[in-house]
């Protein structure tokens, strides 16, 4: 049975988001899972050069606005694997708009933390500037490979994104 759909986005005991890697950090392929065939599949191949700067997943029982479980990028020391599930500490998201085809639509980025460097690390706010603009530059870059434009609109902290997790959790009403 599929984790996806299984697990709570939120760990009940200690509050952390779990999360499930899909690629892992320093990836240059791109997986996802796909609900038809039931398994994890390659979804895309950057070009020679460009990887995943760190792990990247999907949220359980959530679906944002695109149909798509809700994505965050994890802060961790070591890359871990596919289908790895991860409680995390949720440090905030990137609103983002991602225009496909003429139609925008929003699709934040969560960032969460795992990790003994980001341990200190309370809310995105506490990140370095350079490391949030380096990690919006790879979203940006990465939807330009694809054809389509990421475009940063804020950078809120951890409650902003809980509310943003809560909204899309399967099951529960909208806000």
């Amino acid at each position: 049975m599929n984790l996806l759909r299984r697990l709570k986005p939120f760990d009940r005991k200690s509050g952390n988001l779990n999360v499930i890697i899909e690629t892992p950090k320093g990836c240059c392929n791109k997986y996802a899972f796909d609900f038809d065939f039931k398994n994890y599949r390659l979804k895309s191949v950057l070009p020679n050069g460009a990887v995943f700067p760190f792990d990247f997943g999907s949220i359980p029982a959530t679906t944002a606005d695109d149909g798509d479980p809700l994505v965050f990028l994890l802060l961790m020391d070591e890359p871990a694997f596919t289908e790895c599930v991860v409680r995390a500490r949720l440090l905030g998201v990137i609103e983002a708009a991602q225009t496909s085809d003429g139609k925008t639509e929003r699709n934040d980025r969560l960032i969460a933390a795992e990790s003994h460097t980001h341990s200190s690390l309370k809310s995105l706010g506490m990140l370095d500037s350079e490391l949030i603009k380096e990690i919006e530059h790879f979203f940006v870059s990465y939807n330009q490979i694809r054809g389509k434009e990421f475009k940063p609109i804020a950078r809120k902290g951890p409650h902003v994104a809980t509310r943003l997790v809560q909204k899309h959790q399967k099951g529960k009403k909208k806000r």
